[in-house]
């Protein structure tokens, strides 16, 4: 069996938190910011975690992150 690769794209994405759970950038933040309002724009620094519906999509694309 060959060794199971890690998705780089996702890697570069995600974090693991201490508890198991991966921490996520919020979406929309490159361009087009000036029709957004400064709390929305303020509110997407924060980092957010990944919806439970999606780990197990995570988990699969970052097998030896545990």
């Amino acid at each position: 069996m060959p060794k199971i690769k890690t998705h780089r794209g996702a890697a570069k994405r995600f974090k693991l938190t201490g508890s198991g759970k991966f921490k996520r950038n919020k979406a929309f933040k490159q361009h087009i910011l000036t029709s957004k309002s400064r709390k929305r724009k303020r509110n997407m620094r924060h980092a957010g975690m990944v919806a439970e519906v999606d780990m197990s999509s995570v988990r699969q694309m970052l097998p030896n992150h545990h």
